[in-house]
């Protein structure tokens, strides 16, 4: 955020020089350049800045932006990696990947991606996971992409963050801590402080194969307290209904739902109702905001009891195909008004993206549709598929490209 007022003090100290050089030149006078504190034309950034982010009445406009799957790195224990040869196109610099995105995450208030992988240079990999299909991890300093380009906060509670074990997961929870970088599990809660005013709890789940009872076969991902509930839906709840008593807004990540198949290419568009349940569950127990990723597509969106639930936002910077048959994706804005401590609903949108530049390939660097064809595609499988689905009854069937 310094770095967008540092860039506005810059621009106005410009603005004033230039206006002081044509008096100076009109009148044919010498005239002495001022000195200009930096402090006090960054703090009139700022009170510009506010003023841009306030409604009418003087509440702050918060706005979030949500992203699907980002995955980068390669795979050492299988020798695939997709991302190397990109990275090397583009000189090592790792922010490739934001360039079309960055001035969007930079501008909001809050962005929350789900970071499927690991931050790690082991090259350990537990018996659990030696016949996965991909493993993905990149060297911990890449982390820098993170904070670089806008994003405070991931979800960090997928079926890859623990591809290199508990070292792996281990590494890449310290990279972010030194990065500056948000993250929720199971057993970490991320706050985020918006100025002051309110706190922000984000939550994140892996749900597949957990539902029930079956969380239990996985009791190191978990706390005792949660371990002591006698379904993952009930623990769940819990700790949402826990976290909602203490901040007023609550921002749930749920990993889950179905990839699609070559045999049943349809299922990643479409929620399970093992979604359907939890979503509404989580909201009913307090959830604000619920975001859905894993299932590489897109899936409808519900407001349920004036509850956003994501269901799917597909995948966003994925470094596990070459060429995905759908590389449709959105990204997800909301915007809250925030005043005396309290939040309320203002707003959202969605932004149509391909997770590619290029259409013949993935080129790893996501980029938002322009007017046309591809990104009406984009609402209409969000709207078709809802509509089709007779067990969304609260489906979002309007999806506007603008805040209102």
């Amino acid at each position: 955020m310094f770095r967008k007022f540092a860039l506005f003090a810059t621009l106005l100290l410009l603005c004033v020089s230039c206006a002081f050089a044509e008096e100076a030149e009109v009148t044919g006078m010498m005239m002495e350049e001022p000195e200009l504190d930096i402090t006090e034309l960054i703090e009139i950034a700022e009170e510009e800045k506010a003023r841009e982010k306030k409604d009418s009445d003087g509440a702050y406009i918060m706005t979030v932006t949500c992203t699907g799957d980002f995955t980068i790195g390669g795979d050492t224990y299988h020798h695939k990696d997709l991302f190397t040869p990109e990275l090397e196109r583009h000189g090592g610099d790792i922010n490739f990947v934001m360039e079309n995105v960055r001035s969007l995450f930079m501008d909001d208030d809050l962005t929350l991606l789900n970071f499927e992988g690991t931050l790690t240079d082991t090259k350990s990999v537990p018996s659990s996971k030696r016949n996965n299909e991909f493993l993905f991890s990149i060297t911990p300093s890449a982390v820098s992409v993170l904070p670089d380009n806008g994003v405070e906060a991931v979800s960090l509670d997928n079926n890859h963050v623990r591809d290199h074990g508990e070292e792996g997961l281990a590494d890449t929870k310290a990279a972010l801590d030194s990065a500056g970088v948000l993250y929720s599990t199971p057993l970490d809660l991320a706050v985020f402080n918006y100025k002051d005013q309110i706190q922000v709890a984000m939550l994140s789940y892996n749900c597949i194969d957990r539902y029930g009872t079956s969380f239990r076969k996985h009791p190191e991902e978990y706390s005792a307290s949660f371990l002591d509930h006698d379904t993952f839906e009930e623990a769940v709840c819990d700790e949402i209904a826990q976290a909602k008593a203490l901040y007023p807004l609550v921002i749930v990540s749920f990993h889950w739902g179905k990839e699609p198949t070559n045999s049943n290419p349809q299922q990643g568009y479409i929620p399970t109702d093992n979604q359907i349940r939890l979503g509404r569950m989580a909201v009913d127990a307090g959830a604000d905001l619920v975001v859905g990723t894993h299932s590489h597509r897109i899936q409808p969106i519900e407001c349920y009891n004036n509850k956003y639930i994501l269901y799917s936002l597909g995948n966003f910077c994925f470094a596990g195909n070459s060429k995905p048959r759908d590389m449709s994706s959105i990204i997800f804005q909301i915007r809250y008004r925030v005043k005396n401590g309290e939040v309320s609903f203002r707003d959202f949108r969605v932004i149509p993206i391909r997770i590619s530049s290029v259409k013949e390939r993935n080129d790893l660097v996501p980029w938002i549709f322009p007017d046309g064809y591809d990104r009406d595609s984009v609402l209409l499988t969000l709207k078709g598929n809802t509509e089709n689905d007779s067990r969304l009854s609260w489906g979002v069937t309007d999806y506007p490209l603008e805040f209102q």
